[in-house]
């Protein structure tokens, strides 16, 4: 419909947008926090201006909030709460950075170079990092809520893209569930590819003094689904961390996220943790069809050895996958969970 001219000349729309309470809502907030960020960044440029803080030295975050983090100097020191500088925007758990302190608050400098770097994408679909300088990536699977091959999978093949080095564990393993045996089998399956497994309870203590282990001496993050019980194997293996512990969804069986920001821990013997906000699977829209195939490690001795450059590894001829699936070198059902995750990635394009 056309619009109508008033006496000004002005042209006019016969019906306006009206903004929803809850659109208004959400733009408040929006506003607030970016004056709030604002507020605290130009706080901490004006602390260093002052001269009110100490020499600059060597940290550790160990929580990223919002627009502060906390930093430590060692195993056995107190936190502390620091602004950041305003060029400083991606400071994430992991990163060692240079500090000054002060009385209450003290400032982040600059960020040291990271060696490794996990991230996720946001809600546009932008990655953005969520921890850094990880050296091991612990994937938490148990048989509540039932595990799926297809997520294991893309676990693994976001993991193989950073080039960190993966561990899958299997909570819950003594629990009654119809999906225990299932949570079994996936163990053995995996193991038999050469991934490192544990199997572990974190009720019982089962398998928890191997893990405890297996993580000294690394950088290591947990993920997995919500209520898969990371923060139950965390509080096992440092009690110190008091990690909140949810209980599972009655509803939908995936867990509560109580988790909400990535949290550093030092482990007794050595090492240190960091529990992440509960990722129940890792974005892999960034990633090229070449890129998903290589996550799959059993793949690799073929790839690059098909008839055609363009193979898609279906039903080409000459597909040297197919002939490997064909042979018994490749499962199955690896296979398939490989068509399923390429499917869904082209259809989300």
């Amino acid at each position: 419909m056309l619009g109508r001219t008033d006496s000004t000349g002005n042209q006019e729309g016969m019906a306006k947008h009206k903004i929803t309470d809850q659109q208004q809502r959400r733009i408040r907030r929006k506003q607030s926090s970016s004056i709030d960020s604002a507020g605290k960044r130009q706080r901490g440029e004006n602390l260093l201006q002052s001269g009110e803080l100490g020499p600059e030295q060597a940290g550790l975050v160990s929580t990223r909030y919002s627009n502060q983090v906390d930093i430590v100097t060692s195993p056995t020191s107190e936190p502390q709460r620091c602004y950041l500088r305003s060029n400083l925007e991606s400071v994430v758990t992991g990163d060692n950075v240079i500090w000054r302190p002060g009385k209450p608050y003290g400032v982040v400098c600059a960020i040291q170079p990271r060696k490794t770097q996990l991230d996720r994408p946001d809600s546009r679909g932008k990655l953005r990092p969520v921890a850094a300088n990880i050296d091991l990536i612990v994937v938490v699977i148990a048989p509540e809520p039932r595990p799926h091959a297809s997520l294991i999978d893309r676990y693994l093949i976001a993991i193989e893209h950073r080039g960190i080095k993966p561990l899958l564990v299997f909570n819950k393993i003594d629990i009654a569930s119809e999906n225990t045996q299932l949570t079994k089998d996936f163990a053995h399956i995996y193991a038999r590819l050469g991934y490192e497994v544990i199997e572990v309870s974190a009720q019982s203590g089962q398998g928890i003094e191997r893990l405890t282990a297996t993580l000294q001496q690394h950088t290591s993050v947990f993920v997995g689904q919500s209520g898969v019980g990371k923060s139950s194997l965390i509080n096992a293996i440092c009690p110190a961390a008091e990690a909140a512990i949810g209980s599972l969804s009655q509803a939908h069986t995936k867990g509560r996220h109580t988790t909400t920001t990535a949290n550093l821990f030092f482990l007794p013997a050595g090492g240190q943790l960091i529990d992440s906000p509960g990722i129940r699977e890792f974005g892999l829209i960034h990633l090229k069809e070449h890129d998903i195939a290589q996550g799959f490690i059993e793949f690799k001795p073929f790839l690059g050895h098909c008839k055609f450059r363009d193979c898609r590894h279906q039903n080409d001829p000459g597909c040297a996958l197919q002939d490997a699936l064909e042979a018994g070198k490749i499962s199955p059902q690896r296979m398939q969970s490989y068509q399923l995750i390429k499917q869904s990635l082209a259809n989300a394009q």
